[in-house]
């Protein structure tokens, strides 16, 4: 007997990837080149992207390149556009206080999600960290901390991450750090940012950066503030 929530999970799930490889892209693709990173045969993929061309999710250029569409943003606002106003604030903030990038991240799957990112105002040069940027949430600062606020309900969602070994020391000192983990030559310090009751449950306040004076207790300190800062208004 064929099992149909399962046939359609597995069908949701393809298209929903579609969408998930268009943002890690960050730039329009051919329906072959999108064809070969979901790994489905072009007509099926061409099924999809005509479906998610119906609710405005995916459109196609002059040129036939597939590209996120407005559909997405109108989704996403009544979800996060709370969070993204307080964090753009707040972040920006932050970011000429210590004169380096700083974002926020939240937790999708088993992956890092960066949902805001504000560069200093006032200096020469930052590093770039675009919004949508992903990586494992088993790398970098912000997947530190953010496993280090995670519930056991949260953590059996993402079975195929091991929980990091430093955990415990994360917890007790209120931030975690790492260092070429994600970007090579890169440092960041993250602070877990919990909001009950809000759709996005847990994600983290980070900063990136070359090199500083500053200590990475001092970083914290700076970071740990904008969090508090940002649930206390979410509240």
């Amino acid at each position: 007997m064929i099992d149909k929530t399962a046939a359609q999970s597995q069908t949701l799930s393809r298209g929903l990837r579609v969408l998930e490889v268009l943002a890690e892209r960050g730039q329009p693709m051919s329906i072959a080149a999108l064809s070969e990173s979901v790994g489905l045969h072009r007509s099926i993929t061409y099924r999809f992207l005509r479906t998610l061309e119906q609710h405005s999710l995916v459109r196609r250029d002059e040129a036939g390149l597939v590209r996120l569409s407005l559909g997405l943003a109108a989704l996403a606002r009544g979800i996060e556009a709370d969070l993204q106003a307080v964090a753009q604030g707040e972040l920006a903030a932050l970011a000429d206080q210590l004169a380096m990038t700083a974002f926020l991240v939240v937790l999708s799957g088993s992956e890092c999600v960066t949902l805001v990112s504000v560069a200093p105002s006032r200096t020469a040069a930052a590093v770039v960290y675009r919004p949508g940027a992903r990586h494992s949430l088993a790398v970098g600062a912000p997947g530190i901390a953010i496993q280090a606020a995670m519930n056991a309900e949260q953590w059996r969602a993402v079975a195929d991450v091991q929980p990091r070994d430093s955990l415990d020391e994360v917890r007790r000192a209120g931030y975690a750090t790492s260092h070429d983990e994600v970007i090579p030559g890169l440092r960041s310090v993250a602070v877990p940012l919990t909001v009950p009751g809000h759709p996005v449950q847990v994600c983290a306040v980070a900063v990136v950066y070359v090199s500083t004076k500053l200590s990475e207790n001092e970083l914290a300190c700076a970071v740990g503030e904008t969090a508090r800062a940002m649930a206390s208004r979410l509240h």
